[in-house]
């Protein structure tokens, strides 16, 4: 309805407004310009009149309820915030009347409330209704809220929806199911796209769920790192197993993932759930080795995920002392179950002045980490119990003191336990050399508590140590070489860590470390391009190309040609893959010895060095062993007496080429394993440092890209602590396999980024 204006009556005495509609008193309007003077522009004089009432005085009356405000008052000037209240909020009974539909006594039309001016802002355009898009919005908020597709025939949600645009038709079930289908295959589309340009392998996770049907779903997340050496970590195929403790159903969804996504020859490692079933394991383990045999032989199978082998220590942990663990729970709980035991509880903690700033709470047994939580507080707060039962004579569970001191204890290995798996609940997965400081760390204090002469702590930590030896024993080669991949680290590491673990047969391990990580470069090289044993930093004339484009150091045959006696002067070198012969010196230096066809090879001759046989790993050649004997020249008489030729310098150029050639067969790996250590800073981004470094170690680039993406868990963030395997619910099982595994995967990729989300690709919808 329209508003009743009602013209001002303008008072006797001239009123000039101010620059905000405000009119100024006689006595100041003369000192404001004329072109100052404009016309009121407030709203609230649609509603009200000004009069003067007396000398100076000039008050605003109310067109409806002919009440009188304040206005100006000599030089005061009272403003209209008042005058805009009475009006705004139903403070003039004729607006209240206005309110409830009453008509206005002298225009017979409903008051509306004072119009709000319009600022000079954009408004926003109408958007045309769109149901496809809206069809679109209703499947994804069904995939990355884990809805059931039957929402979509829920009569509160359709009420819910017709509310907020009565044009939208509700689509049916099959229809949204098709849908939420559609928006799976297009984002896989997209992710497939995005792996195949990746320079590096994959690596993948096996988790197993089960099911009240008796069937399981089997999880199958990718790793790996991307062109930008970001790490990145995707679930790609949830597949349905009718039986899944079989020896083939592991097996045959490997075998689907890998030709899925194009994967035969890209796979790195395989990380497995914790089973009981060994038969699965190595079933699983052959066919690694088939599908991946040229890295290290599938000895980079990880057979256990280190969160399940965790969480199964310290749920052994809590079982050992679990009639103590009950006592603190149920005290816990008779604390927590009342108000009024609450209340005396935090009282007698005031009065004994305990420091602890730790709450007690239930724990939660499906969750380990809680149940630590709990002793951990309870612990600091146990002289509190202790006097909780001078309050209540019903208390008669109270711990002694012999049990609070094994809780004590518990939870110092609880604690390791936690710790430990903390780095897998941080908001980004870690890389893999993350691992090997948290579980040898773990090896290392179960390895000296076992032997404790304390009999509750190695009674409590040998059953401990027995389990988490199977899990070192089956994944320390992967941990060591990841952690080799740290230039922070290096082997060095290994060697402190093995040392302590091992003792005095430290060096046996680390030479199998040392040995693993150099026979996978080697590995590498064979595949690599680049020459395939040699690191070249620059190319020079004491240099020569062989056939394979290795480069080896051009050494002239002197002029005699003489050989040491003993050695036949052809066929002394044995051939080997890949011709790279190097003769270690006692004077740690390196001479290279390379055949020659069809020329003499011959050494200079080196006073007080010894050329002693090393064997070269695969693929290098080596010389014959001449302990205790020097390189020489047969003595020829020469009619100069002096040693040096020339101006002298000759020899030193041939030193300097001899040096220079043994430098230039160094490999990447045993140069960057001698280069000196990085320091270690918090904020070292080791992703970072590999991108930077990829010139100056071609093939280690690639092999570092593979090694730091390998997954020690195969569980997500939020099951790190879990007691029980996952669980699939009745509403999932109920649904087809394809659209099982379209929800959940969609959801997880949606949740990563959604690369897909703008691409224009078109998928097809199989079955």
């Amino acid at each position: 309805m329209e508003t009743a204006i009602v013209p001002v009556t303008m008072p006797d005495t001239p009123i000039t407004p101010t620059e905000n509609g405000e009119p100024l008193p006689l006595a100041l309007s003369a000192e404001v310009p004329p072109n100052k003077r404009r016309r009121k522009k407030s709203i609230v004089w649609d509603y009200f009149t000004v009069e003067t009432v007396g000398d100076g005085c000039i008050r605003a009356f109310c067109n409806q309820c002919k009440k009188s405000f304040a206005y100006i008052t000599g030089s005061k000037l009272a403003g209209t915030s008042h005058l805009k209240r009475h009006i705004a909020l139903g403070i003039c009974p004729v607006s209240r009347q206005r309110n409830q539909q009453t008509p206005d006594p002298k225009t017979g039309n409903a008051v509306d409330e004072p119009r709000k001016r319009q600022r000079a802002t954009q408004r926003i355009a109408n958007i045309p209704f769109n149901q496809e898009n809206c069809n679109h919005e209703i499947a994804k908020m069904i995939i990355m809220h884990e809805y059931p597709l039957h929402i979509v025939e829920h009569p509160g949600f359709n009420d819910f929806v017709r509310t907020l645009q009565p044009q939208f038709s509700m689509v049916s079930f099959n229809t949204i199911q098709g849908d939420c289908v559609a928006m799976y295959l297009k984002e896989k589309q997209s992710l497939l796209n995005f792996i195949n340009e990746i320079p590096g392998r994959v690596s993948l996770t096996l988790d197993l769920w089960i099911s009240n049907k008796t069937v399981g779903y089997v999880f199958l997340t990718g790793q790996f790192i991307d062109t930008e050496w970001n790490l990145h970590r995707c679930l790609l195929n949830v597949v349905t197993v009718p039986s899944p403790e079989s020896d083939g159903a592991l097996q045959q969804a490997v075998v689907s993932c890998l030709s899925e996504w194009h994967l035969e020859n890209r796979l790195f490692t395989l990380t497995l759930d914790q089973s009981s079933n060994e038969n699965i394991n190595e079933s699983i383990r052959a066919l690694f080795s088939v599908r991946n045999p040229y890295v290290l032989h599938g000895q980079l199978l990880i057979g256990n995920c280190f969160a399940r082998v965790i969480s199964l220590l310290a749920q052994e942990a809590l079982w050992s002392v679990g009639v103590t663990v009950n006592k603190i729970r149920e005290s816990v709980k008779f604390v927590k179950t009342s108000d009024t035991h609450e209340e005396t509880f935090f009282h007698l903690k005031e009065q004994l002045k305990e420091p602890s700033t730790k709450d007690i709470f239930i724990d939660d047994q499906t969750k380990w980490n809680t149940t630590y939580e709990m002793l951990a507080a309870a612990c600091e707060l146990k002289q509190v119990f202790l006097c909780l039962e001078t309050s209540f004579p019903d208390y008669n569970i109270s711990p002694s003191m012999d049990d609070w001191k094994q809780i004590e204890i518990l939870c110092t290995y609880l604690k390791l336990f936690f710790d430990a798996v903390s780095i897998l609940t941080a908001q980004t997965y870690p890389t893999a050399n993350a691992f090997y400081h948290e579980v040898s760390k773990v090896q290392l204090e179960l390895t000296h508590a076992s032997m404790s002469n304390d009999p509750f702590i190695s009674s409590l930590t040998k059953p401990l140590k027995e389990k988490f030896d199977t899990y070192w024993s089956d994944c320390f080669l992967a941990l060591a070489i990841a952690v080799v991949m740290d230039p922070r680290f290096k082997m060095k590491l290994v060697e402190f860590s093995f040392s302590r673990i091992y003792g005095d047969d430290a060096g046996m391990w680390i030479k199998i470390v040392d040995d693993g990580i150099h026979e996978l470069y080697h590995e590498y090289t064979a595949q690599d391009v680049l020459p395939p044993d040699t690191f070249v930093e620059e190319r020079n004339e004491s240099s020569i190309t062989e056939e394979n484009g290795s480069i080896i150091p051009k050494i002239e045959p002197p002029e005699n040609g003489y050989l040491q006696e003993g050695l036949p002067e052809e066929g002394y070198l044995q051939e080997g893959p890949s011709q790279e012969v190097v003769c270690h010196e006692t004077s740690h230096q390196e001479v290279v010895c390379p055949e020659m066809p069809h020329q003499e090879v011959a050494c200079h001759e080196m006073p007080h060095q010894e050329v002693a046989c090393h064997e070269m790993h695969h693929q290098e050649v080596a010389c014959h062993e001449m302990p205790h004997q020097e390189v020489a020249s047969e003595e020829v008489p020469s009619p100069d007496p002096l040693i040096s030729i020339g101006d002298g310098l000759s020899d030193f150029e041939v030193y300097i080429s001899e040096i220079s050639s043994s430098q230039q067969t160094r490999s990447e790996l045993d140069q960057y394993l001698e280069e000196s250590l990085l320091p270690r800073e918090q904020d070292f981004n080791i992703l970072s440092w590999w991108k930077l470094n990829k010139k100056k170690y071609p093939i280690l680039w690639k092999m570092a890209s593979d090694i730091l993406s390998i997954p020690f868990s195969t569980v997500s963030s939020d099951s790190v602590f879990d007691t029980e395997r996952k669980k699939m619910d009745n509403y999932h099982c109920s649904l087809h396999p394809v659209t099982l595994e379209a929800l959940i995967c969609a959801k997880d990729w949606l949740q990563y980024g959604g690369a897909s989300l703008n691409s224009e690709s078109s998928v097809k919808m199989e079955f």
